[in-house]
């Protein structure tokens, strides 16, 4: 049986001189890897601004990510990127005031676990098939991409603050974020190779901007419940920002202040919608190209939820739809690299890497190793019911990361996933626009350059 295979940008045949790299790189990192960098298992490059090793050995993955994380920190160049968005948030911090902010935040995480928060995504659902089925009648096309933004971030708004996102919500979001990963290889890479002087002025000016429309939508509405709690009214809400309130250090019971409370919400806003948005994007582009995987995912949807409302217990019931969305984390990993540092000097195979190193791996390649995985470019969820994928779905997948540092929200994104595509796929059929390809673009996620454009159109007896 053949399988789709998605575009993706062509590996180079032959690495590239410094300044190719460069020019590749401060476009998308995906533009820069090499056909050699899909079977390695572990390769270096010396830049001027660092020493950069690329691991893909699973035993080395483990060992930085897992077995010796707090040897391997997080990359103080690539907080520095986020850190206009994110603040001291727990995605940037390391050590004692990451462990600090963790141990607040987790009884908050209670507000997001798979009961309680069902409600919420089948609420944002419903409404996100109601947009759908306005523009399936008009007979028009979609970008797909924006729709998946605005259900995921509807859903972790709902959950953070108990409030719908608005529809011009979601597009300043889109448009900011989009603007704001645009910039962000035009500001990384000059650093990386040691060309500080190419991060021109005004591409940080517009990156905070970018930055700051997010944070400006997300203080106007932590400020008055935070001055409230403070006024001692505690209100009645049960959601992600009241259990922030309430955090306090184990240590000195001190609370999270209004700058802690707002970079927090941004982490969580951000990795709550964006990672999920991009997947889901992904997960449309490839079921519009394989109609015969998508008239099962109906087949199953329909036999699980008939015409009525989603219930939670149903979404375990759904085993291809759970397999497509896991397939596509594995063809698109919406965090295609994890940058670390090395702490100190250390051998890692048969190489000596220094103190100060950026050591990163890379899900993208990790996903698609010639080594490890039969058809490595071919959309085929079928793959995680056989028994030939076990050692690879074992060794070689991890879109949410692992060790200490692994995603609190998996589960949050699987249940939403299965439940967004459930319900896509039983309502209406994707097909792809003739013309259009979409290209990934390797920044802060996995997104396309040129949208995620298809042709929807409703099916008959759609509920």
């Amino acid at each position: 049986m053949s399988h789709f295979c998605p575009a993706y940008p062509p590996p180079r045949g032959k690495l590239a001189s410094l300044w190719g790299l460069f020019l590749s790189a401060r476009h998308s990192w995906l533009d820069a890897l090499s056909a050699r960098a899909y079977q390695m298992q572990m390769g270096e490059v010396h830049l001027p601004g660092v020493d950069l090793y690329m691991v893909n050995d699973p035993a080395e993955v483990r060992r930085v990510m897992a077995d010796e994380a707090a040897q391997f920190p997080k990359s103080a160049l690539l907080a520095d990127a986020l850190r206009p968005l994110l603040g001291d948030s727990i995605f940037t911090t390391n050590g004692t005031q990451w462990r600090r902010q963790r141990d607040m935040m987790n009884p908050a995480f209670a507000q997001a676990r798979l009961e309680a928060s069902f409600p919420v995504m089948a609420a944002a659902t419903e409404a996100l098939v109601q947009r759908l089925h306005a523009i399936a009648q008009a007979g028009d096309e979609v970008d797909i991409e924006i729709e998946m933004t605005h259900v995921t971030a509807d859903i972790i708004f709902r959950t953070i603050f108990s409030e719908p996102l608005t529809g011009a919500d979601a597009h300043r979001v889109f448009e900011a974020f989009a603007r704001y990963q645009a910039l962000a290889p035009k500001l990384l890479m000059p650093a990386l190779f040691g060309l500080r002087w190419m991060a021109w002025p005004w591409h940080a000016r517009r990156s905070r901007r970018a930055a700051a429309e997010i944070r400006t939508l997300l203080e106007g509405l932590i400020r008055p419940r935070h001055q409230a709690w403070l006024a001692g009214e505690r209100g009645d809400r049960q959601d992600i920002l009241g259990a922030f309130l309430a955090a306090r250090d184990t240590a000195t019971g001190a609370p999270f202040s209004f700058d802690e409370l707002v970079d927090q919400v941004a982490m969580l806003f951000l990795a709550g919608h964006e990672t999920s948005a991009s997947a889901l994007g992904w997960a449309c582009h490839l079921l519009a190209n394989a109609p015969d995987v998508q008239q099962r995912m109906h087949a199953e949807a329909l036999a699980t939820m008939g015409t009525q409302p989603p219930q939670q217990p149903q979404m375990k019931d759904m085993p291809l739809i759970r397999n497509v969305f896991r397939e596509t984390l594995r063809l698109f990993p919406p965090v295609g690299f994890i940058a670390r540092e090395s702490s100190q000097r250390c051998p890692m195979r048969d190489k000596q890497v220094p103190q100060g190193a950026s050591v990163v791996v890379s899900p993208w390649l990790i996903h698609r190793h010639r080594q490890q995985w039969s058809a490595p470019d071919a959309f085929d969820p079928d793959r995680f019911a056989r028994e030939d994928s076990r050692d690879a779905l074992r060794d070689a997948y991890l879109p949410f990361g692992m060790g200490p540092r692994v995603c609190l929200g998996a589960a949050f994104a699987l249940q939403e996933a299965t439940l967004i595509l459930a319900c896509l796929v039983r309502s209406f059929t994707l097909a792809p626009l003739p013309g259009h390809t979409p290209m990934p673009v390797g920044r802060l996620t996995v997104r396309s350059e040129n949208g995620v454009r298809l042709r929807i159109a409703r099916r008959e007896g759609a509920p």
